[in-house]
């Protein structure tokens, strides 16, 4: 099943600069891993070392944040939107 994973411009840097890329799998995390497996350098921006979401990047499937649908293996369907983002710290 194809799902949309929508990066913002920092993290698009590290996928070819691409913001809308397509993906694969039955859970958002298999629809990232689809995407990591293609651009490696996405996934210590968007997972730990355990493969858990870090506490610092909120996942939105379908505009509901996935801590509240399973997390990463909240289920995902065939044209699903799953957009990243990142808190930014400044000051």
């Amino acid at each position: 099943m194809s799902i949309t994973v929508h990066l913002p411009t920092m993290l698009a840097k590290l996928a070819s600069n691409q913001q809308t890329l397509e993906a694969r799998g039955a859970t958002v995390g298999d629809a990232l891993s689809d995407v990591i497996a293609r651009f490696p350098a996405l996934e210590p921006r968007l997972r730990d070392g355990d493969g858990n979401p870090y506490p610092f990047v909120t996942f939105y499937l379908n505009d509901e944040d996935i801590r509240f649908q399973g997390g990463f293996n909240a289920p995902v369907r065939d044209g699903d939107e799953v957009i990243v983002v990142p808190t930014v710290a400044g000051g």
